[in-house]
């Protein structure tokens, strides 16, 4: 599986932009040639540029989505690129260094174009504006009406398939027609040596279920058979008796403006099952949760299906999972699958853990929390909390609420990620502050939730700005959510404010209780726009409460920031399993290595797994 998981790596970036794997691949033959000079400055410029493509899988920031700047010069890049072998680099039949660095220098060094991955800006064509390889030629508009009759003409279906999820929409000559991914298609290389593994892995399954789950995919894969897809996606969730479990495929939408396209992702995990007994709890009063939730009775679901919830530590992570990776999954995304057979909820505990350890003492709480009877909470508090949040949010907050019928699941368009965390973020962040995860014993005392109210706050109205660019917007699906509750909420009165101490702006909440019932109010308005797929509500809250940044708060925080000399991001090594073998030859026992640098595993990885370039 953890083959499986790595040999996706090429489509993600492909995905992310059209140009990312040859980007790659050249940078890659420079880094590595020892004739050029290691110890220069556009040297290590280079290195930079590309460790951050590397990172985030194309040269587009992977939260901000806008193109990296290097910091080499065009005429150094070409005068390394004669200086290398010409023969590993990725040059097109007959084609020439200098024909190479005339397609490709634009899209690294000319800032505007192809500026940025995934463009959501009000009022624009969010597809010919958007560098993400997902569309071919098309424009939004025609994209919409294409899927719109997809969906019409199949609209009595009791299986509707995720009508593009596995698909690059191209228009050839005044024709539209999608190029399925899969191992008869696009991607067909990648996607056979994922098959292959799987191939393996289903050889030495651990359950008779396991190997339904995993032949399920194979034939999706082999395929590109959305139907199948629902097969396997309705199979997996139901199966709870493996100690290890996997994600891999064309999962979460978040890279595709429409929020249609699924970008390619693996994960291996297995069960932390001291840490589980928290989360199946949780779903085990599902039932209880959704019955006395604030949102409209139409709204809520009579009798909530399938909630399962594990706790998981992450063995292998790749495509768009990998280096940086979610904390809490909550799948299959299909909201028929979920009204009618649940859905499956991991929570990633070694990732969680090592950002907590990260976080303790590095000076960030210290520097933006407002007082020191504040930040004592937050200590006392805030592993557990955020931990738990995670758990209500994934578990229940994905997992609640329901369609009216005959709402289409994709109304509200390209809002629809972000109104979807909102939604699942609010859930958690009204019942972590209820009495009964206290009855539960999931909560110490009936004043733990003020410390992830106050940091969830503080990251909403301020701290998350470290990671946009001066000038920008905010784009990625997350940070507009929490933008939209933390802004939403300070708006309406008194309850927060925003103070200023020694020349430094501080979060002040005023009123835990009532903040809980602005949150109530919020997640009631958004459970609605959701239910009754009010596309224009959606756009009114999320462009007015989570795009928009103060240039002169965004200012402070990124200088306060910078003196803590901490980087705003962080990602994960993945292990090298090496197997073990005994007197007869056969493997018996996997050796897990750690010795392997950032740049050496990203090396290894581009020339083991490299099947597209």
């Amino acid at each position: 599986m953890s083959k499986a998981t790595l040999f996706g790596r090429d489509i993600t970036f492909d995905q992310f932009g059209k140009y990312n794997l040859r980007i790659r691949k050249m940078l890659e033959v420079v880094y590595c040639d020892l004739t050029i000079p290691h110890d220069t400055d556009e040297f290590r410029a280079l290195e930079v540029y590309l460790k951050r493509v590397w990172f985030s899988s194309g040269i587009y920031h992977h939260y901000g989505c806008e193109k990296f700047a290097p910091g080499f010069s065009p005429a150094y890049l070409r005068e390394a690129l004669r200086q290398v072998d010409a023969r590993k680099l990725p040059l097109s039949e007959g084609e020439s260094i200098d024909e190479m660095c005339e397609e490709l220098f634009p899209v690294i060094f000319d800032e505007t174009v192809l500026p940025k991955r995934v463009n959501k800006a009000d009022g624009e064509d969010l597809l010919l504006t958007s560098a993400c390889h997902f569309y071919e030629g098309v424009t939004q508009q025609e994209a919409e009406d294409f899927y719109a009759r997809m969906k019409s003409e199949h609209a009595e279906s009791k299986t509707p398939s995720s009508y593009g999820l596995n698909s690059t929409l191209v228009k050839d000559h005044d024709e539209i027609r999608e190029i399925v991914w899969s191992a008869e298609g696009r991607y067909a290389n990648a996607i056979r040596h994922i098959v292959y593994w799987l191939g393996k892995a289903l050889q030495v399954a651990e359950n008779e279920h396991q190997k339904s789950v995993i032949s399920l995919l194979i034939s999706y894969y082999n395929s590109g058979d959305l139907q199948i897809f629902n097969e396997y996606c309705i199979e997996w969730l139901q199966e709870h008796d493996s100690a290890i479990d996997f994600i891999n495929g064309f999962i979460e939408v978040y890279g595709d403006p429409l929020g249609l396209k699924g970008s390619w992702e693996g994960l291996v995990e297995y069960v932390d099952e001291e840490a589980t007994r928290r989360t199946r709890t949780i779903s085990e009063n599902a039932q209880w949760f959704e019955d006395h939730s604030p949102v409209d009775v139409r709204f809520k679901k009579p009798v909530v299906k399938g909630v399962s919830a594990s706790v998981i530590c992450a063995a292998m992570l790749g495509g768009d999972e990998y280096p940086s990776t979610a904390i809490g999954i909550n799948l299959p995304n299909a909201d028929w699958i979920r009204a009618q057979y649940g859905s499956k909820s991991i929570t990633i505990s070694n990732i969680t853990d090592a950002y907590n350890k990260a976080a303790h003492g590095n000076g960030f709480k210290e520097e933006f929390v407002i007082d020191a009877e504040t930040l004592r909470m937050i200590e006392k508090y805030g592993d557990v909390c955020d931990d738990l949040h995670t758990d209500l949010h994934e578990c229940l907050g994905h997992g609640s609420g329901q369609l009216l019928p005959g709402v289409d699941p994709d109304a509200l368009k390209a809002y629809g990620n972000t109104i979807e965390e909102a939604r699942a973020d609010l859930f958690g962040l009204y019942y972590i502050a209820d009495r009964k995860l206290v009855e539960l014993g999931l909560t110490p005392d009936e004043e733990a939730y003020k410390s992830q109210y106050y940091t969830y706050m503080m990251n909403g109205l301020m701290t998350q700005l470290i990671r946009i660019t001066p000038g920008r917007q905010i784009e990625e699906a997350h940070m507009r959510n929490r933008a939209l509750i933390a802004h939403w909420c300070y708006e309406q009165g008194d309850v927060i404010r925003l103070v200023k101490r020694e020349g430094k702006t501080f979060v002040e909440i005023t009123d835990y209780q009532q903040l809980r019932q602005l949150i109530a109010r919020l997640l009631a308005e958004i459970q609605r726009i959701k239910s009754e797929g009010d596309f224009e509500a959606a756009r009114q809250l999320v462009e007015q409460y989570a795009v928009k940044v103060d240039p002169t708060l965004h200012q402070e925080v990124l200088e306060r920031y910078r003196q803590l000399n901490l980087a705003p991001y962080k990602g994960f090594i993945n292990p090298q399993m090496l197997p073990v073998y005994d007197e007869n030859g056969d493997i018996c026992d996997i050796q897990l290595n750690y010795g392997e640098s950032y740049a050496h595993q990203m090396l290894r990885y581009s020339s083991e797994y490299g099947t597209l370039v």
